[in-house]
């Protein structure tokens, strides 16, 4: 589906996949992906029976509409400049309105918004903001940061004009991507290094901006803006490198992601956690994480329903 949203008063299409389960449903769950992500990344094509978030949650029997944010997949290519966590929380806020009031088509009563990674902080920014969704799901974002594991990921990136997979596209030089190669080291770590999952990742990879990072850190990370979220909110983690450590978020169980990012909401969020065990930033590739979803879905069922 292409939808029409406005991007600091310039008109932009944000693309997204609708898919909904045999016999329907009045629920769907919005998915954003994270930096240097796109729509694929919430339906793997390894093993998409393991790893597709899009599979499990329709076999759950939820409608999902995952989006190719602004400057990504099959999105417009806007000026990088426009690009900031709150202006893309506007579009995703767009989407959400058309959604909801059935005028792109499909209507939907109820609305799960989920993030990956940067895609979290465009939730965050959007609930908290819009309070037009009824429940939230934060993968790959925490508020404490370990800057030893983050550091790599921002010094890991070039720009894409430089790169093979984007030559020729429409992109100005502030559009960046990772360096070739790089992508289990940045995103997989320490899970086990797969070769077909690998490669699915580098071969989708997108592209992200530097200034979408300046109020990801303001509003998704530093400054509990998250507290203004007034339903349901569930965390999930793997060992992220980038979020967990010993002075950062405790991922060592879904009791310590809590106590460590309890703060940072307030009591009608009723915070829900989940730890995933042996992998690293990029949940979804991981070979346990049908056991995620299944947590997922039952948060749903329980908090939102279907």
């Amino acid at each position: 589906m292409s939808f029409p949203v406005t991007l600091v008063a310039t008109s932009q299409t944000m693309h997204g996949t609708l898919c909904v389960p045999d016999g329907g449903a009045s629920t769907v769950h919005v998915l954003v992906p994270g930096g240097t992500y796109n729509s694929s990344y919430w339906d793997i094509g390894y093993q998409p029976e393991i790893r597709s978030y899009r599979q499990a949650m329709n076999r759950a029997g939820y409608a999902t509409l995952a989006l190719d944010r602004l400057g990504t997949g099959a999105s417009s290519i806007p000026l990088s400049v426009l690009l900031t966590t709150i202006t893309e929380a506007f579009t995703v806020h767009d989407v959400i309105q058309q959604l909801k009031s059935g005028e792109r088509g499909p209507r939907f009563a109820k609305v799960v918004l989920g993030g990956h990674s940067y895609g979290s902080a465009i939730a965050i920014v959007e609930a908290a903001t819009f309070h037009d969704v009824d429940g939230v799901l934060i993968t790959g974002l925490a508020h404490r940061v370990n800057l030893g594991g983050a550091i790599p990921v921002f010094t890991s990136m070039y720009p894409a004009v430089l790169d093979p997979k984007f030559a020729g596209a429409v992109r100005d030089p502030a559009y960046i991507t990772s360096l070739p190669g790089s992508r289990y080291s940045l995103f997989h770590q320490p899970g086990p290094k797969v070769p077909g999952a690998i490669a699915f990742d580098e071969a989708t990879k997108d592209t992200s901006v530097h200034t979408q990072a300046l109020d990801l850190f303001a509003l998704g990370v530093i400054t509990p803006y998250s507290a203004l979220i007034d339903k349901p909110v569930m965390i999930a983690l793997g060992q992220d490198p980038v979020f967990c450590g010993l002075l950062a978020t405790d991922c060592s169980s879904a009791n310590g992601i809590k106590r460590t990012e309890l703060p940072y909401y307030s009591p009608a969020a009723d915070l829900h956690t989940y730890a995933l065990s042996g992998y690293g930033h990029a949940i979804n590739y991981a070979p346990n994480a049908p056991d995620y979803f299944r947590a997922v879905a039952g948060w749903a069922d329980r908090e939102v329903g279907r």
